[in-house]
């Protein structure tokens, strides 16, 4: 992204966040400022014209051009190790924009059923009233991968890790997949985040992120973006530029802040989930955890590999089913009970009815999403307050 003369060329990650993109007026402010404006004023009608068409660079309305927003956007990419990057206004916008901008009647997409559900609810029913058909595999599957990829398919899509069951998959593997079968490979990255690992250097032909979670990092705002080459960058921007799923510069500015601390946080809920994870999976009310992390997942050593650090979004099964599970996350008191995560707050809820819950039986089944599982987006507080508010339940069960 940047040539060899730009003083942020080989800079590392943490340097990336405080200081790529960096836009400063005329005042030299020390803070990016939020350019609150719908519209440009052009010096005259040619240099107008010449904006719209794009013969000239710069801002025509901020619906897809937006100082605030681009440099948000510039941050991003760079951390990504990408090209470039389009800003939406929530991560399934990311996602929408992204099979709409590149796929058309009668394409396939291949997409692992460990997803979020919503997602999952945008390939099943949306996408097929479109005539794009979607079929759902294994995500540790890759004979399974393979089974289902088409001549017609156009887009691989997976999330690693998985929500909510910490699932990892080989990016390299089915990267090779994709570009095999001249498809695309599109990772959901929001679970790890380009603090923990950076798909686009595994083989990823696009990173999606759901900026609202860790890059935000306290539950502000939403936003999302599509990180990635130029060329498919751009096929995205026509879609929003047309359609509208814009992040306002405002959303833009708290996410530029909340990128500055990313690498420190995701470091501080990395540590956090894995000393809750490795209590939970000694604990008499707990049938199974799901954080790859722990020694014991069937991707431990996976995630060692492409990732460098292992988050802060952990699952669990306790002992019982919905009423035992439901007794838990009732007798909390310190755990924000919501379906958001990446938050600095510890979240918790029960999937199979919340985040998962438009899910068919069937669907549920075959995503891992049992009435016993309970997701844990663990935050910054003290690990010991947190296995406190949860023992408040595990004595009742």
């Amino acid at each position: 992204m940047f040539d060899e003369n730009h003083p942020l060329f080989e800079a590392q990650l943490q340097t990336l966040a405080v200081r790529a993109g960096q836009h400063r007026t005329a005042e030299g402010e020390q803070g990016e400022p939020i350019f609150t404006t719908s519209s440009y004023v052009f010096d005259s009608a040619e240099a107008a014209a010449a904006r719209f068409s794009g013969d000239e660079p710069g801002n025509v309305y901020s619906r897809y051009t937006n100082p605030t927003v681009r440099c948000f956007e510039e941050r991003l990419a760079a951390m990504e190790a990408g090209e470039s990057c389009v800003a939406t206004a929530s991560g399934m916008a990311a996602i929408l924009s992204t099979c709409l901008a590149l796929l058309k009647s009668g394409d396939h997409v291949v997409a692992s059923r460990s997803i979020f559900g919503t997602t999952s609810m945008l390939f099943n029913k949306y996408l097929g009233k479109l005539g794009i058909e979607v079929t759902q595999v294994n995500l540790t599957d890759y004979d399974e991968w393979q089974a289902a990829i088409q001549p017609n398919t156009r887009l691989l899509f997976a999330e690693t890790p998985s929500n909510p069951l910490n699932d990892i998959a080989d990016i390299k593997k089915l990267a090779a997949m994709a570009h095999a079968n001249d498809s695309l490979l599109v990772i959901d990255n929001c679970f790890c985040s380009p603090a923990l690992q950076r798909p686009l250097t595994l083989g990823a032909d696009l990173v999606i992120h759901s900026a609202t979670k860790f890059l935000d990092g306290q539950g502000r705002v939403l936003g999302g973006a599509v990180v990635g080459p130029e060329s498919l960058c751009d096929e995205v921007l026509g879609f929003i530029r047309t359609c509208g799923p814009t992040m306002s510069a405002f959303n833009a500015w708290v996410f530029l802040k909340g990128l500055e601390t990313l690498e420190l946080r995701m470091k501080a809920h990395s540590e956090n989930a894995m000393a809750l994870a490795t209590w939970l999976e000694a604990h008499e009310a707990v049938e199974q955890v799901y954080y790859c992390g722990l020694e014991s997942h069937p991707n431990h050593e996976l995630a060692k590999q492409q990732q460098s650090g292992f988050g802060g979004v952990l699952s669990f099964k306790v002992r019982g089913g919905r009423e035992q599970a439901w007794t838990v996350l009732d007798s909390t008191q310190l755990m924000s009970l919501t379906a958001n995560l990446g938050d600095a707050k510890t979240t918790i809820v029960h999937p199979a009815t919340t985040t998962h819950g438009r899910l068919n039986d069937e669907q549920k089944v075959a995503a891992g999403i049992t009435e016993n599982l309970i997701r844990v987006a663990v935050g910054l507080e003290h690990v010991d307050d947190l296995k406190r508010d949860l023992e408040r339940g595990f004595s009742k069960i």
